[in-house]
């Protein structure tokens, strides 16, 4: 089945006349649907919903398909639960015909692409089955272009959940444990492992070595995380450009993957801004500057060859003034 046959699927589905759907069904009747992707149910989110189904009651219909007596969700397990646990009698439900499984998670995806975002954690739980299932119906495996238009996810969510994917068993659990926590109080959150993945990837085409011990320096960053060596998550960004580095500027390679032996070291207290700092901030801010200088000198050049001097701000003409004043006493003249 085509990318394009799934999504005309779904446009037929949406235009029948509503009132022909629309059902009420006793929860006891609904069961979950068992190939879902979300894997987290916060309790201060359910809280708050359960409060507001309790105040004004379902405002939006779920939607389910029937199979074998049962009723199964495609959309609104959260409504579902809350109604359940308020004990009411019945709930607004869509009824739609049963989907193939691949038309199942496509709907699932599309709908949470266009009202709330899940977790990326949740996306790429079922992200490799959605892959597996369009390999075995169309003899090849989507590309990211492809995946996108399937899903509605863009490619940089996509890129996202494979950083993910690639996680070990065991750093997937320790994730899955801090998303069960409310927003405000994770800590070794999504961000947290994708930018970490990031940064590793960088340094580990540079530098091949590091992959043998690719889960102890994980275990190290982690634990420099939550000691705040490493003080924001952001820092991997700078993790990336000191493995960027080694190709790009003109930094001694002894001397970088020194520092990083040192950032990845438990024992060492160098954290992920200190190792920038010794080794490729400079270059970075001379190669800044660079194009700064080359883009003032050119239009300093305009100016003067289109005689537009007294078209210049007054506060312009003070900084350049202060410029030449500093760079004079900077090269001696």
């Amino acid at each position: 089945m085509t990318i394009r046959t799934i999504a005309n699927r779904q446009k037929a589905t949406d235009s029948r006349p509503m009132a022909q759907k629309l059902r009420l069904i006793a929860p006891e009747d609904i069961r979950p649907n068992p190939e879902n992707p979300r894997l987290v149910f916060r309790q201060e989110e359910m809280e708050s919903l359960m409060l507001s189904i309790d105040k004004h009651g379902v405002q939006v219909p779920i939607t389910v398909y029937e199979h074998e007596g049962a009723y199964y969700l495609l959309d609104g397990e959260r409504r579902w639960r809350c109604v359940s646990k308020l004990n009411h009698k019945f709930i607004p439900a869509i009824i739609q015909e049963k989907p193939s499984e691949l038309d199942n998670l496509v709907l699932m995806y599309n709908i949470h692409a266009l009202r709330e975002q899940w977790d990326y954690y949740t996306i790429a739980s079922k992200l490799q089955r959605i892959i597996d299932l369009f390999r075995l119906n169309n003899d090849y495996e989507p590309n990211e272009i492809e995946l996108s238009e399937l899903t509605g996810l863009t490619r940089g969510a996509i890129r996202r959940c494979q950083l993910l994917l690639g996680l070990p068993e065991r750093f997937k659990k320790m994730l899955l444990e801090e998303l069960e926590k409310p927003k405000s109080q994770q800590r070794l959150s999504e961000d947290f492992f994708i930018e970490m993945e990031k940064s590793l990837r960088a340094v580990v085409r540079r530098v091949p070595e590091y992959a043998e011990r690719i889960d102890e320096i994980r275990d190290v960053l982690i634990s420099k995380f939550e000691n705040n060596l490493i003080s924001a998550v952001t820092d991997f960004r700078q993790l990336s450009k000191i493995g960027t580095g080694l190709d790009t500027l003109d930094v001694a390679r002894g001397a970088t993957i020194n520092v990083l032996d040192r950032v990845f070291d438990a024992n060492q207290q160098v954290g992920i801004r200190e190792a920038y700092t010794e080794t490729v901030e400079f270059e970075y801010v001379e190669k800044r500057v660079t194009k700064y200088a080359f883009d003032l000198d050119r239009f300093v050049l305009g100016v003067i060859e289109d005689d537009r001097r007294q078209e210049l701000d007054t506060y312009l003409v003070e900084r350049l003034e202060h410029l030449y004043n500093t760079l004079s006493n900077l090269l001696g003249k």
